[in-house]
């Protein structure tokens, strides 16, 4: 029997490729069903902590928060992000409900508009929690940032709206380099920040850039290459020089750039919605096993959404086959745990992580 290890030193040894005493686990929900999770567990609403011990989940975030004044304006049912002015609305839904983004500021604004568009300084963040916080997680693998970091395509597009940032992207627009160059610089100097007052106990950099469809890439690799790979090096660079390694989440068929992942020196690839195309366990267990590590490929379309606890067990029991041996599989959903899930096939879906993860 493998020796126990904590969640720091499970993960760790996945993400470079070795078998451990057990799959690490992770977990991201929407709202609905984590209050049902909560609930299940006899935990109170808030309790994030308490589920994530109840889960088995060997992740931790930390990140530095915003403390600076609201640089957009509020709008009346709308909600306003103070730092960015991305414009959100609630909807509901038969299970729940979700902040939709609309109203997009930039959408067909002008030069001058985009290039000062008010953005925060890094000065205006709170770094001095940090070591305490990583201190107090210092069992379990502590990261920072997620998928919204740099993230251009899509968190572009949640102020211009997709057709425009795709549009500008592929016409080289001035004005949209400009943005990108300058939100960059923030975000890369926050995080610079954060991680050297962390004093060392952040494990590794979660960055993300949604690239494909569930048929095919958004862009060329063309288009990668000459515009999102180098602002992307600029963070895998900053991780390098703390030696930390650098997970990627990237939504839907988005195998076709992982040659360039590895080149760029990232260790671990997040999400794997299984249903995409070249995305399936299968494949990139062939395809990139050893090279990479994976994170994700519990599929939130499938049957933990529409089938039973059965053909949930059956699902997760079929993955750990393919993409446990010779380690570097971390066990999580290909996103957010969906409010449509119903409380027993998430429940059933940690169990069977935990019943057929061991090494």
């Amino acid at each position: 029997m493998a020796k126990t290890l904590t969640s720091k030193e499970r993960v760790l040894k996945t993400f470079v490729n070795l078998e451990a005493d057990r799959v690490p686990i992770n977990y991201t929900a929407n709202r609905d069903i984590d209050q049902r999770l909560k609930a299940h567990f006899g935990l109170k609403p808030g309790d994030d902590e308490g589920l994530r011990q109840a889960l088995g989940v060997d992740f931790r975030g930390t990140g530095a928060w915003y403390k600076g004044p609201r640089l957009h304006a509020e709008k009346a049912g709308l909600n306003v992000d103070p730092e960015w002015g991305v414009r959100t609305r609630w909807i509901e839904h038969g299970t729940g409900g979700y902040w939709d983004f609309c109203d997009f500021p930039l959408q067909n604004a002008t030069d001058d508009t985009i290039i000062n568009w008010p953005m925060p300084s890094p000065d205006d963040y709170d770094y001095s929690y940090l070591e305490a916080d990583c201190r107090k997680n210092r069992e379990y693998a502590v990261y920072i940032g997620g998928p919204g970091l740099p993230d251009i395509i899509n968190s572009t597009g949640f102020l211009f709206g997709m057709e425009e940032t795709l549009v500008r992207l592929a016409t080289d627009d001035e004005a949209l380099a400009a943005f990108l160059d300058r939100r960059g610089a923030i975000m890369l100097e926050v995080t610079r920040r954060a991680l050297k007052a962390a004093k060392g106990g952040i494990d590794f950099m979660w960055m993300g850039e949604d690239l494909g469809t569930q048929i095919a890439p958004i862009i060329s690799m063309e288009m990668f290459r000459r515009v999102i790979r180098p602002r992307q090096q600029k963070f895998v660079d900053l991780a390098k020089s703390f030696n930390l390694p650098i997970m990627i989440h990237t939504c839907g068929c988005s195998s076709w750039a992982y040659e360039d992942f590895i080149e760029m020196g990232i260790n671990v690839v997040d999400t794997l919605q299984p249903e995409a195309a070249n995305m399936s366990p299968e494949y990139l267990k062939k395809t990139f096993g050893g090279r990479l590590a994976f994170h994700g490929c519990i599929s939130t379309a499938g049957s933990l959404s529409f089938g039973s606890v059965e053909q949930v067990v059956a699902e997760c029991k079929k993955t750990l086959g393919i993409m446990m041996p010779g380690g570097g599989y971390c066990f999580a959903p290909t996103h957010a745990i969906q409010d449509n899930t119903p409380t027993e096939n998430a429940v059933a879906m940690y169990d069977a992580a935990h019943r057929f993860g061991r090494f």
